[in-house]
């Protein structure tokens, strides 16, 4: 279930991304999509897997072309799971949530999300077609939002010079 809501999920913050340079609307729903795919099916399907003892994670590094993402994986993230996932459940439910607040807090959410998705291209198989495609998702929304900033800003600025008389 999750695997399918992460390609709705993906796919219409995407499409929402094609948009959000000319859409508010876009920008709040690409957002909204990222936030609710990243602290519900991220976060908390994490947790739900973290804490049923699954061995969901054992081979998740398996597909690394890179034998030290593996060799890691096996000999430190493994027997350290409970930590290493713990802090991973985090930062995508802080991702998410500021996603949804305002002003530098959705661009810093955005940039750590990029962060994220460069680090996943170390893992290999699915991750070589899903994390380009959030690459691409999320550098559109950040640019949409940091035109939709400075345009705020700029719009604020003359609102305020016109409020003391200047022209």
């Amino acid at each position: 279930m999750e695997r399918i809501m992460w390609l709705v999920l993906g796919g219409t913050a995407f499409i929402a991304a094609l948009q959000a340079g000319q859409s508010r609307r876009a920008r709040y729903v690409g957002r909204w999509t990222l936030a609710v795919l990243f602290i519900v099916f991220g976060a908390a399907v994490n947790a739900v897997y973290l804490a049923s003892r699954t061995g969901y994670y054992e081979d998740f590094a398996k597909s690394s072309p890179f034998a030290f993402v593996g060799e890691t994986w096996d000999s430190l993230v493994l027997p350290l799971q409970n930590f290493f996932i713990t802090i991973l459940i985090l930062a995508e439910a802080g991702a998410g949530v500021l996603l949804l607040m305002r002003a530098w807090w959705t661009r810093a959410g955005l940039v750590a999300l990029i962060c994220f998705h460069i680090g996943q291209l170390a893992f290999g198989g699915v991750m070589w077609l899903w994390a380009p495609l959030m690459l691409v998702t999320l550098i559109l929304l950040l640019r949409a939002e940091r035109h939709a900033g400075s345009y705020g800003a700029r719009r604020s600025t003359k609102r305020r010079a016109r409020m003391v008389g200047v022209p």
